[in-house]
C-alpha cells in the first residue's frame, strides 16, 4: 500500500495539487442570510410574534393564576376541593374519559370509510363531520334539549343526566378525531396490507398490526385534543344538563361562582382546567417527539 507523501522540511504529508480545497466555514452573517433565504422572519418577527402571544395568551393566563391566589394557597386548595368542586371536577373528567375513548373507536371507523369506501352522499358526511367546529355550541345544546328533552318527539327524554352530557361531549369532540386520523389513512400504502392478506391474515390482524402502528401517532393526538375539549367544554351541555349539583360540570361550576359573586373560587377551578388540558397537551408533544426520535 503506498505510503502519502511528505513534505521533506517538516515531515507533514504534503498537499495534493489535485485535491479540493477546504471549505472554509460559514460565518454567523452567513448563516443568517441562509436562514433568511429559507423562510426565516429574523428578530423582528420573533419580537412581533412573542409580544402578540404575550397580550393574547400569557397576560390573561396570569390574571386568571394571580385571582385564584387572592387568598393564598390555603383558599386556592380549599376552593377546588369542596365538594361542589370535587364532584364537578370528577363528573367532568370521568366523562371526558369515557367520551374519549368511544369517538376514539368510532372517529376512527368513520374516517376509515370516509378514506376507503366511496359511497352517496360523500361530501354531505365530510361536511357534516366539520358541523361542531362552525356551529355555536349553544345551538347543539338547544338541539339535544329539543331531541332528548323533556318533550322528546322520539320519546327518550335524558334531560338533567350524565347521559345527556356524554352525548353532548360526544357531538361536539367528535370531529378531532376524524380530522386527525384521515390524512394518515390517505397516506398509508395498501401494498402492505395486500401481502398481509396474501399470506393469510384477516381484516383484525391486518389493521392491528400493519395499519394500527401508523394510525397511532394521529389517533393519540386527536383523543388528546377531544380530551382536552371536552374538559373546558360549556356550551353544548349548559341546557341539557340541567345545571343541578348533581350533573355540574366543572364548566358550570365556575359560571356558577362567578354568579354568586365568588371569583376566586371559579378562578381557581379554572386553572385546575388550564393545568389538566397543558398536561394533556404536553404530553402529546413528548410523546410526538419519543415517536419521532424512536423512529429516525
Amino acid at each position: 500500500m503506498p505510503r502519502p507523501a511528505t513534505d521533506p522540511a517538516g515531515g507533514r504529508p504534503a498537499q495534493d495539487p489535485q485535491a479540493d480545497p477546504p471549505v472554509p466555514a460559514p460565518r454567523a452573517s452567513s448563516r443568517r442570510r441562509a436562514r433568511a433565504a429559507a423562510g426565516g422572519v429574523g428578530p423582528l418577527g420573533l419580537g412581533v410574534a412573542t409580544l402578540w402571544l404575550s397580550i393574547i395568551v400569557l397576560l390573561p393566563l396570569a390574571a386568571v393564576v394571580a385571582k385564584s391566589l387572592d387568598g393564598g394557597l390555603p383558599a386556592f386548595w380549599e376552593a377546588i376541593t369542596s365538594p361542589p368542586a370535587k364532584r364537578a371536577l370528577q363528573l367532568t373528567l370521568l366523562v371526558s374519559i369515557v367520551v374519549t375513548l368511544i369517538n376514539a373507536v368510532m372517529g376512527t371507523l368513520i374516517a376509515w370509510v370516509l378514506v376507503r369506501d366511496e359511497f352517496r352522499g360523500k361530501a354531505f358526511v365530510n361536511a357534516l363531520i366539520d358541523l361542531p367546529f362552525a356551529l355555536p355550541t349553544i345551538v347543539a345544546s338547544i338541539v339535544l334539549l329539543t331531541l332528548i328533552g323533556q318533550n322528546s318527539p322520539v320519546g327518550l327524554d335524558l334531560f338533567a343526566t350524565h347521559w345527556a352530557i356524554g352525548i353532548a361531549l360526544l357531538f361536539v369532540t367528535l370531529p378531532f378525531v376524524v380530522r386527525s386520523v384521515q390524512p394518515v389513512l390517505l397516506e398509508v400504502e395498501k401494498e402492505a396490507e395486500e401481502a398481509a392478506a396474501s399470506l393469510g391474515a384477516g381484516n383484525l390482524t391486518i389493521f392491528r398490526l400493519v395499519v394500527l402502528p401508523a394510525l397511532l401517532p394521529a389517533l393519540v393526538s386527536g383523543a388528546g385534543l377531544a380530551f382536552a375539549r371536552a374538559v373546558g367544554e360549556y356550551g353544548s351541555v349548559v341546557l341539557i344538563s340541567g345545571n343541578t349539583p348533581r350533573n355540574q360540570v366543572a364548566s358550570q361550576y365556575i359560571f356558577d361562582r362567578i354568579e354568586t359573586d365568588r371569583p376566586a373560587a371559579a378562578a381557581a377551578m379554572s386553572v385546575t382546567l388550564l393545568l389538566i388540558t397543558f398536561a394533556v397537551l404536553l404530553a402529546l408533544r413528548l410523546f410526538t417527539w419519543w415517536r419521532t426520535r424512536n423512529e429516525g
